[in-house]
């Protein structure tokens, strides 16, 4: 495994983002790990959160100027801090996020930040994706932009789990929109790092479980 996702693996647990018990995801599936940005509340976790992701996407985008957009909520702080460590790499780009509800004064609206041109690329920037739910929603949201044109989405980990059918959700959603789907690590990296530990044997064996079922 690439010493950068050791480290992203590490960072998660370090930074109280990577759990493992007994949860709920989204999709209302109980998963035996749990992947939670909102656990990101330090200035340093955040800032090295955004390195990441702006080294997934110089990987996969390169230099090409697009829009970063969060979702609220979570979202919202992975899209800033991706901007800023691309910045510092030397390519500045807008970010916006949503709110959950319309403004119906001031400025009005439910996007904060930039105002995407129409036909602009569009790059999502999100947390995880389970079964694509949160997904979906987003890309009703991005009706709203007038001409959106979404480019790639960028998540933490690929659960590799099915989707509203037999295939994997992320293929779903790239097959669905017609955009990729990347992330830092997935889930069998996960595995592999904590199997490096005979400590972790009875979090492997209960993903590995799981993925018999729900594994795409």
């Amino acid at each position: 495994m690439e010493q950068y996702k050791v480290e992203f693996i590490e960072f998660l647990q370090s930074a109280g983002v990577l759990k493992f018990g007994d949860f709920t995801a989204k999709s209302g599936r109980k998963i035996p790990y749990f992947i939670n940005a909102g656990e990101i509340k330090t200035g340093e976790h955040i800032s090295k959160l955004g390195e990441f992701y702006a080294k997934a996407y110089l990987d996969k985008v390169g230099s090409k100027k697009t829009a970063l957009y969060g979702p609220a909520y979570k979202g919202i702080s992975i899209a800033v801090a991706t901007s800023i460590a691309l910045a510092k790499n030397g390519l500045d780009l807008p970010f916006f996020f949503n709110r959950k509800e319309a403004k119906d004064h001031g400025e009005g609206g439910i996007f904060v930040g930039y105002k995407p041109l129409s036909g602009e690329e569009i790059v999502i920037v999100e947390d995880v994706i389970t079964a694509g739910t949160a997904i979906r929603e987003t890309m009703e949201i991005m009706k709203s932009v007038e001409g959106a044109k979404v480019a790639a989405c960028f998540v933490m980990v690929d659960r590799k789990e099915k989707g509203k059918g037999e295939k994997g959700a992320m293929v779903e959603i790239e097959e669905e929109f017609g955009f990729p789907v990347y992330s830092v690590v997935d889930v069998y990296d996960i595995i592999e790092y904590l199997s490096r530990d005979s400590k972790n044997e009875e979090n492997v064996n209960r993903i590995k479980k799981y993925l018999e079922v729900y594994g795409a």
